[in-house]
This record gives structure tokens, sequence and C-alpha cells, in this order.
């Protein structure tokens, strides 16, 4: 497996992290690639975005009466800011949903001040906190719309069943290869090539590339509200508001080390993942991959660089270890 970062501690190696990356153009054909892009690769999270797209072809976004923010926040994996919960709670009650009927274990946020504040007021965990909340009030709009909106999270429900069939369109993947697993939150998560995860980025960002006028309408829907709600993507200070906030870029993580996104004018999608699940050097890659693939727009690169500083600090801010990237795209 490629290594990608190389972490030094006293000028020692310490750390290897190994991976795969991969580049599509507009067709969705691998122009740069590290590592083999046909290998299987969950989404994770990074399918938010087009999971969410079915409610958005149907016109449930409409109909319900939707924000662009609680559209933005369907496709995140917030961290649980009062702005959050309330975009969350606001897609449930239009919908005339509860929030106990959504599956996942109540949780504390996942952004340390909210967390702190609730625990020192003595507040109790809820459901509508967990990261995932966003897809699972959207997917709650959609199976309601198809049958019984708790049955959301079966694999088999017409619900999954619409969510499947538009990661197949998206991806160019064949749907019956699509490989299912359930996620952290209890909800089915989809494999597909490294290379369809870049590939269903460039339609997600170029929807003009959608032969489908409905799913066209939808993903322009969706990247829309992710530029303009960048923070409900994620939330404050985190790499994925810092990526949808620029006008050229759609962007979504996922655990286990993957992230995916769209350079727009370049008509380019990236998808990487990371062996060993790591997510911290997640922006280091992406600010590598676009210094060598050229990309125009340094100003970008340095705003990478400055989120996550290749130096190692240790707990009393002193600088310990630096790390490095050790990668070279092959150009297809």
């Amino acid at each position: 497996m490629p290594e990608l970062i190389h972490e030094y501690r006293g000028g020692v190696l310490e750390n290897i992290h190994r991976g795969r990356i991969c580049v599509t153009d507009r067709s969705g054909r691998t122009v740069y690639a590290v590592g083999d892009p046909e290998e299987i690769t969950f989404y994770r999270s990074a399918s938010k975005p087009i999971q969410a797209l079915p409610l958005l072809e149907r016109g449930l976004d409409g109909k319900y009466g939707l924000s662009g923010e609680e559209t933005a926040v369907m496709s995140g994996s917030h961290s649980g800011e009062d702005f959050h919960l309330a975009a969350v709670l606001g897609i449930l009650e239009k919908a005339g949903y509860s929030e106990d009927e959504m599956i996942m274990n109540p949780t504390y946020p996942e952004d340390a001040a909210a967390r702190n504040a609730m625990i020192k007021a003595g507040m109790p965990p809820r459901k509508a906190l967990h990261n995932c909340s966003g897809k699972h009030a959207g997917l709650m709009l959609l199976a309601g719309e198809l049958g019984d909106h708790r049955d959301y999270w079966r694999p088999d429900c017409p619900a999954q069943r619409e969510v499947k069939s538009c990661i197949a369109r998206m991806s160019g993947w064949p749907e019956e290869k699509i490989g299912v697993g359930i996620d952290g939150c209890g909800v089915p998560v989809f494999a597909v090539p490294l290379r369809c995860i870049a590939a269903s980025f460039v339609r997600l960002g170029c929807p003009e590339l959608i032969e489908d006028e409905a799913l066209r309408r939808a993903a322009e829907k969706m990247s829309g509200a992710m530029h303009a709600h960048p923070l409900y993507v994620k939330g404050t200070g985190t790499l994925c508001s810092l990526l949808n906030a620029d006008p050229n870029i759609v962007a979504k993580g996922g655990a286990q080390g993957v992230y995916a996104m769209a350079l727009k004018r370049e008509g380019l999608g990236i998808a990487i993942k990371q062996e060993d699940g790591t997510q911290d050097e997640r922006a280091d890659i992406i600010a590598e991959v676009l210094r060598q693939i050229g990309y125009a727009d340094r100003a970008l690169i340095d705003r990478l660089e400055r989120f996550h500083p290749a130096e190692i600090v240790n707990d009393n801010g002193t600088v310990v270890g630096e790390r490095r990237t050790v990668f070279y795209v092959k150009r297809y």
C-alpha cells in the first residue's frame, strides 16, 4: 500500500500513514492516482450529499418548506452546535416526526464547547445531536413519502432502495455490484471503487454532466446549499466547512479516512482513502494533491496548510516533530 504521510518526532520516523488517492475527469476517467483506484471502498459519510438527492428529486424540500440551512444539514456530519440542532429539529417539526423515532442512540455534540456547556448544565444527550441526525431526518422524509417513515433505516425499505439507485447513477457503478454495510449510525452505507467515489463528486459539483433533469436539479440544489451554508456541512473551524465556503469546491468527509471533493472549474473529482482510518492528515493530503496537479488557487493551498500545520506540537505547546507528505500522484 502506498505511503502518503511520514510523521517524525525528534528526527525519528514514528508513524507511516498509507492509502490511496484517485482524481477523475468529467467523464469519470482516472487522470491521476496513488495506488489502485479500482479498489472497493466504503463512502462512509462522504455519501451524505448524494444520499439526500432522492428526496430533492421528489421535491420534498418544497413540499415541507425546507430552508437552505435544513437542506445543507442533510448533507452534513454536523458537530452539534446550536444552529445544527435547530436545523435538524426544524426538518422533523415540518414533517411532523419525532426526534425519538430516529434509531441512533442519544449523544453529546462533537463540538467541544457545546458538549462541555451541556454537561456543565446537567443536560442529557439527545439523538438530534448525533452528527448523522441531518441525514436521518432527510431519510425519514423520503421513507414517509414512500411508506412508513419509521422504516427509513431498513436496507430493503423503498427509501434505501432509491438511495442505492442514486449512488449507482451518480457513481457510474452498477447497482447490483454496490457493496452494502451498516454505518456507525445504523443505516446502510455503500461501497464502490474509489474512482467511482471521485466520479460521483464530479457530477455533484458539475450537475450539468447529469443527463436526468430531476437528478440534475437535485444536485444543483444540494451543492448550492452546501456553498451557501458551509457551516452546516460540519461546523465552526472544520475542514469541510472551510472547503465548501470556496465556490469552486464541493467536499465531504467520512469516517475511516475517506474524503471526497470536486473542483468545479477544472471538472475534477478527488477521492482519498487512508488505510489506517485516521483523519488528522486530510488537509495535508489534499493540499499536496492540489499542489501536484497544478491547482491555480495557491491561496486555498495556503489556507489548508494553516488549517493543519506540518509541525507536531505536544500538550505543552512545544514543537516536537513534523509531518511530511511522501506520495507522488501518477498521471494516467
